[in-house]
């Protein structure tokens, strides 16, 4: 069950950085001095960040609300 709990810290720290990209790919937040910002390139990337972050918070929910057998 603890490992679930760690995969549910990972996940949401994947998907707010994925989200965070992708808002500095659509020129929203960061300085405009960063390689990130306006960058279509990162628009995509922070997308699949945080797809992938959706899918181990997931993964995480899945393993620490899973109930022994007995």
């Amino acid at each position: 069950m603890r490992i679930g709990v760690v995969m549910l810290g990972i996940g949401i720290v994947v998907m707010i950085s994925g989200i965070i990209f992708y808002l500095q790919g659509n020129s929203i937040v960061g300085p405009t001095s960063s390689f990130m910002y306006s960058n279509p390139k990162w628009i995509v990337n922070g997308q699949w960040i945080a797809v992938s972050g959706v899918l181990i918070l997931a993964a995480g929910l899945g393993i620490s609300l899973r109930r022994p057998r007995s």
